[in-house]
């Protein structure tokens, strides 16, 4: 089955998780996300409604102002696709803009356009909640329209909230189901790509989502989780039904350092 992409890169891409979640995911009033990220599995799922929320306040954003004004917002966002954009000099120009910049819709905007002549899609800020992502140095660059399009048309049947997971998942009923896709454990020491948001994704905050997994299972609601496949996420997720993943790692500053293929896991909390 074909997997619909999203409209904004996402590092490592979700398509192997997406295929492996169809199995897994059961039917349910609700899909709840509390990562829900550039939206992949979201777009791949066919549940009658949709809570989906994020730390990242420009992801969020994003998604809502794609959400509420589709055609003109996508016509907005192409106008920064043109070729005098797509140099180190404006590229810098324009992230420089976005981090000083306080109207919503050119903050959104101008957010796609750096997702996309980003590198990899990356979403770094730095200690003054500042985006930071280098430039792509890509020679050619995709507007995504069509992705655009097909997620506004999926998101009429969303709510994209800017929240801490801990709040999202006390907002699961039985019948819902949850997926949470957290900023995994690093597979090194220096292998450290948490900071998608100020403040990063501590150990302490993945037992703290595992706990609430099994607190929801409890109470009728399915969690999956997915990971890298360590033996300390192993340990993490006892009591779960664990199923491997192989995935490819697209992270790194040039191609040819995106071929190794780690393991990743899907731990599943069914509901009791």
């Amino acid at each position: 089955m074909t997997v619909l992409r999203s409209y904004l890169q996402w590092p490592g891409g979700k398509s192997h998780i997406v295929t492996a979640l169809r199995a897994f995911l059961p039917p349910g009033r609700r899909l709840i996300e509390p990562f829900v990220g550039a939206g992949s599995v979201f777009l791949n799922t066919d549940y009658p409604e949709y809570l989906l929320g994020e730390v990242n306040h420009d992801l969020i954003l994003t998604h809502q102002m794609l959400q509420a004004h589709g055609e003109s917002f996508i016509e907005s966002s192409r106008t920064l696709f043109v070729p005098e954009n797509n140099t180190p000099e404006r590229y810098y120009e324009l992230r420089d803009e976005f981090n000083s910049m306080v109207d919503p819709w050119r903050r959104a905007t101008l957010f796609v356009y750096l997702n996309r002549h980003g590198i990899h899609g990356l979403m770094r800020y730095n200690h003054r909640g500042h985006f930071n992502t280098s430039f792509g140095y890509r020679t050619r660059i995709y507007f995504p329209e069509t992705e655009m399009r097909l997620f506004a048309e999926h998101a009429k049947r969303a709510s994209f909230v800017h929240a801490d997971f801990r709040d999202l998942m006390s907002e699961a009923r039985p019948g819902d189901v949850v997926y949470c896709d957290p900023p995994y454990v690093p597979l090194s020491d220096t292998a450290n790509f948490t900071e998608y948001a100020p403040g990063g994704f501590s150990w302490h905050d993945h037992m703290t989502l595992a706990e609430r997994a099994r607190e929801l299972a409890s109470r009728g609601v399915t969690v999956v989780i997915s990971n890298h496949r360590t033996p300390e996420t192993e340990s993490l997720y006892q009591g779960a039904m664990i199923v491997s993943v192989k995935a490819p790692r697209r992270i790194g500053s040039h191609q040819l350092h995106t071929a190794r293929v780690a393991e990743e896991i899907l731990a599943i909390y069914k509901a009791n």
